[in-house]
């Protein structure tokens, strides 16, 4: 296994500003988005008005997932996807045959919980019917 158990480190002056540099741009592509949203604003855009503020979105959160990945925390992030991908590869995947196969079992499992729960339910329908018929 490759993860380092260490405490987390407190993050310094620099990645507090990267944080708060990928949070406006974020809500920068958020506020463009809103912005143009009133129709005498989207005419400014012209008629690529929807495209462009999607566009604004998109940059907003490409760009702030980029500065939050060169922090401190980014680079934790970056390890932790990486380490995943190496623990992926050692998986030993289900053939083709072998999840069809799984999933009639769990379809016929869920059909007879099913028939049992709704015999249960109209027994108990029955006796209530019965215990208030009296």
């Amino acid at each position: 296994m490759n993860s380092k158990i260490n405490p987390a480190p407190a993050a310094n002056g620099g990645d507090i500003v990267k944080y708060v540099i990928a949070a406006l741009l974020v809500i920068g592509g958020l506020f463009v988005w809103f912005w143009f949203a009133d129709a005498a604003r989207a005419a400014q855009l012209g008629s690529w008005a929807p495209q462009l503020r999607g566009l604004a979105v998109a940059a907003g959160l490409v760009a702030g997932t980029l500065v939050f990945l060169t922090s401190a925390k980014g680079r934790d992030v970056r390890e932790f996807l990486s380490e995943s991908r190496f623990e992926l590869r050692k998986v030993v995947w289900p053939t083709r045959q072998e999840t069809t196969r799984m999933t009639w079992v769990v379809i016929a499992v869920v059909i007879i919980l099913s028939l049992i729960l709704a015999g249960f339910d109209f027994v108990v329908q029955k006796a209530i019917q019965w215990f208030l018929g009296r």
